[in-house]
């Protein structure tokens, strides 16, 4: 196979007329990767997108061509799928109000140009569920938030209404199931690129510990931090140590996690999979 692209956390192999896409178990904040894996984890990001992918197949075309048909030593943590032209912005939505979208509400009381009501906190409850694009950013690099009239004249408007409508339709359906596994999806980020036939379809992971902000949803209370089950908990270490990504040489000065940071962070995924899921790790 020919290495294609390596990204933050995944490896992209071309391998015939397919690709083979390859979780890694690197982990990333404030995009960049730090130097110390997490155990299982592109094992367990791989397992729960397939388990996703199956629930959400009648909403929406997946790109998955075999989670078998992939090299031995990849086994696990790989899955076969088509090529796909992907779309160059990053299709996030917000249910609930936290994160970069807080820091935006509270310096302008709106998320990606979207108005909204007046005296949300950390952990509110949005009114209804908004997308809240970005641009895609090269490694090392970070992703900006657009607006949709921004996405509309990247990829075109009919696109990215469909982009648009399709990535609330995967929150609603997905926010539904797992809410009744007692978790919150906060919000999420999706990616989607057309086939050779022009369909739009559903690519790399999806509503994971990585690209989701899952809750506890027995414990959730709005203006307070909220027990989760994703890597916030990597990313509330990386801030405690005061280092932050602040040049080309960020990645270099990042600092190794703990033993313990590692051994919690994984039980959090592996809680994770477990509850949505309803298997044994």
């Amino acid at each position: 196979m020919e290495l294609m692209h390596q990204g933050k956390v995944r490896d992209v192999y071309a391998d015939g007329g397919d690709l083979v896409l390859v979780a890694s178990d690197r982990v990333s904040v404030f995009d960049v990767v730090l130097p110390t894996p997490i155990p299982d984890k592109g094992a367990l990001l791989t397992a729960l997108s397939l388990w996703w992918f199956d629930q959400l197949a009648d909403l929406v075309p997946n790109h998955v061509v075999s989670a078998e048909d992939v090299p031995a030593e990849f086994a696990g943590r790989a899955v076969r799928v088509k090529r796909l032209d992907m779309l160059p912005v990053e299709a996030v939505v917000r249910g609930y109000l936290t994160g970069s979208g807080l820091a935006d509400y509270d310096a302008t009381g709106a998320v990606c140009g979207i108005a909204l009501p007046e005296g949300l906190v950390d952990g509110s409850r949005l009114p209804e569920p908004i997308f809240t694009p970005t641009t895609k950013a090269a490694v090392g690099d970070h992703d900006e938030p657009i607006d949709f009239a921004q996405v509309a004249a990247t990829i075109g408007a009919d696109l990215a209404e469909r982009v648009r409508d399709r990535t609330l339709a995967v929150y609603a359906r997905g926010g539904e199931i797992a809410l009744g596994k007692g978790i919150i999806i906060a919000d999420t980020k999706l990616e989607f690129g057309l086939d050779a036939d022009g369909t739009l379809c559903l690519a790399d992971e999806v509503l994971t510990s990585d690209s989701s902000r899952f809750w506890d949803a027995e414990a959730w209370k709005p203006g307070q931090t909220q027990p989760s089950f994703d890597k916030q908990f990597v990313r509330d270490w990386a801030k405690s140590t005061g280092w932050r990504p602040t040049d080309a040489d960020a990645a270099a000065a990042a600092p190794e996690i703990p033993e313990a940071i590692v051994a919690a962070t994984r039980e959090r995924y592996i809680e994770a999979y477990e509850l949505l899921t309803g298997r044994r790790w």
